[in-house]
This record gives structure tokens, C-alpha cells and sequence, in this order.
């Protein structure tokens, strides 16, 4: 992989044959790094690209943007040029309201720009709860930690906690200052995903996508909590293949003799 610096996007696993491309947006506090097993689990009709937001990892001196809307701004001014291919996103947590915002911005700018929009745990725009107020730094390792996932123990690790806390605290302001513009509703499918035993994002709050696309919306349960994709990685990867690029259907014969 190779990438310049203060890029965008992370190849991992690259495959220029592909018949589909997968851009992958990080949850809060997360990073591309978050995608890099992904890949191996998707056919190699899929290239998956992970995004990288500005203030972390190897971009960690890049300037910050102020908010989810001028982060999507950033990313669409360059994605653009990376649908050669039927091209899809998938958000997680924060990383689907930023998916979502990009390809709103994308909508008037290309005739079909998104095969898909895949959501993951995360509530519909306009449900979205705005935060009445910052979180304190303690609050704010009780709320990481309330969620789950195989990241929520570290940070037990005061080390660990002075390194992550940084983009912590400015994904919740992102999260926290981000109020839903209503506008135009996409025209691509959209795929929500939630896990069972989600209580921040239940079933229930993801089925309310559909009302944000006029290409039809399906809502998918997999076991789980929040970070659900850590006990049943091959199943999710899985869905998104077989819902972006799916098998071609085999003739069936029609019975009659010739």
C-alpha cells in the first residue's frame, strides 16, 4: 500500500480488477486502520478503501475540520474522481452520518454516484440527539466504554486513554454539534445494519433509513451489540458482497424438447 501524505483514502489489500469499490468510514474515535482485516474477508470482486479523517494516525498534524458537514465537504471534493467502477459507502456509528452527508453532496454533482449506501449502527439524521452540552473527560471514557467492543477495556490503561482521549473528544464534538439539514433524499439503495442487542442504535431506530432514500431500504439484524462486526465479521462481509455485487443468475431451463 502507498498513499501520499495527508491522503484520504487506504488501500490495504489492492485489486485493480475489481468489479465493485467499497469506501469504509470509521465510527468515532476510530481510524482507517480500523478496516485493515476487512478486506480478506470480501471476494476479489470487491476493493474495499478506507477512509482516514484528518487529526489521527499518520495524519495526525493535518488541520482538523470544524464539523461533520465541512468533513463531508473535504471528502467529496475528492472521491469524486473514484467511481470508474459501481462504488458504494459503509458508515459505522459516526462513520455513517458522514457517509450519508457525503453522498448527499455527491447526489446533484453525478447522475448515480453511489450503488449503495450501507449504515451501521447509528440512528436515522433526523433522530439524531444533539448534546446539550461537552462531556467531561471522564464522562466521556464511560460513554466509549458503555458501548462495547474489544477497544472499550484499553481503556482502562491511562497510557492508552492520553493517547485516544484527543479523538475521542473531538468525534463526540462532532457528533454533538451535528444537527440534520433537510433536503433531497438520495436516490440509491440504502442498506441499514444494526446489531440485536444494540441499545444505542436498536432495530428499530435503524429501519427509520428508509425514509431518507427514494431507492428503497432494507434493514438487517445481525447478533450483537454495538460493535457487532467483531463476533460475526464473515456474515457482514458477506452482505455487503452479495448486495453489491451479486451473483449472476444461471439460465433456468425452460423443460420444453427441441
Amino acid at each position: 500500500m502507498t498513499y501520499q501524505r495527508g491522503s484520504w483514502f487506504r488501500v490495504y489489500v489492492p485489486r485493480p480488477a475489481a468489479r465493485a469499490r467499497l469506501f469504509c468510514f470509521p465510527y468515532g474515535g476510530g481510524a482507517a486502520s480500523s478496516f485493515r482485516g476487512w478486506a480478506e474477508s470480501l471476494p476479489e470482486s470487491v476493493e474495499l478503501v478506507a477512509v482516514q479523517y484528518p487529526g489521527r494516525q499518520d495524519r495526525l498534524a493535518d488541520p482538523v475540520p470544524a464539523g461533520i458537514p465541512e468533513l463531508a465537504e473535504e471528502i467529496a471534493a475528492v472521491v469524486g474522481s473514484r467511481f470508474e467502477v459501481p462504488t458504494a459507502f459503509f458508515g459505522h456509528s459516526m462513520g455513517a452520518v458522514v457517509a450519508f452527508e457525503v453522498a448527499r453532496r455527491l447526489q446533484p454533482r453525478y447522475p448515480s454516484p453511489l450503488a449503495r449506501l450501507y449504515v451501521s449502527a447509528c440512528r436515522a439524521p433526523g433522530t439524531h440527539r444533539r448534546a446539550r452540552r461537552p462531556l467531561e473527560e471522564d464522562e466521556m471514557r464511560r460513554y466509549i466504554q458503555s458501548l462495547g467492543g474489544s477497544g472499550a477495556n484499553s481503556l482502562d490503561d491511562d497510557d492508552i486513554w492520553e493517547v485516544a482521549h484527543p479523538v475521542i473528544r473531538t468525534d463526540l464534538g462532532w457528533t454533538g454539534a451535528y444537527e440534520f439539514t433537510p433536503g433531497a433524499p438520495l436516490s440509491c439503495p440504502v442498506e441499514a445494519v444494526a446489531g440485536a442487542e444494540d441499545r444505542a442504535a436498536t432495530p428499530a431506530d435503524m429501519a427509520l433509513w428508509k425514509d431518507y432514500t427514494i431507492g428503497g431500504a432494507r434493514t438487517h439484524v445481525l447478533p450483537g451489540g454495538h460493535f457487532y462486526f467483531e463476533e460475526c465479521l464473515p456474515r457482514l462481509t458477506s452482505l455487503l458482497a452479495e448486495t453489491l455485487v451479486p451473483e449472476p443468475v444461471s439460465p433456468q431451463p425452460t423443460g420444453k424438447r427441441s
